[in-house]
């Protein structure tokens, strides 16, 4: 596996995939705003905010890193697999970010189901 070290760290708490495609001509600090005003979460929290375009063909990722903002990653060809739902933010765990940045899609990515069982015999 080829080592990438501008990623997500997998430890990362708090993660949220805004589900509207978003103007990409806003840099980090108007998605900040975009942040701040409509979803009325803190921008300088820490948490990672993952947006994408109408084509979904680039996504930037902001978070807030101490003394400024962090933003990253478009793609050459190829789109990303957006996750469908019904709320305007998704959250994330580092792992699924992570799959979303290769090109995974989320809603496929399904562990072996749980089982509870309560006696052996």
């Amino acid at each position: 596996m080829k080592l990438r070290y501008l990623r997500p760290s997998l430890n990362l708490p708090q993660i949220f995939l805004y589900r509207d495609p978003v103007d990409f001509r806003k840099q980090a600090h108007g998605l900040a705003v975009l942040i701040e005003q409509e979803l009325g979460h803190n921008p300088f929290s820490g948490a990672l905010y993952a947006f994408t375009n109408r084509h979904r063909n680039k996504i930037k990722c902001v978070m807030w890193e101490d003394n400024g903002f962090v933003l990253y990653k478009g793609l050459a060809e190829e789109k990303f697999k957006w996750p469908k739902a019904s709320e305007e933010l998704v959250s994330l765990t580092g792992e699924q970010i992570n799959w979303l940045l290769d090109g995974y899609d989320l809603s496929l990515m399904k562990g072996h189901k749980t089982l509870l069982y309560e006696a052996l015999c």
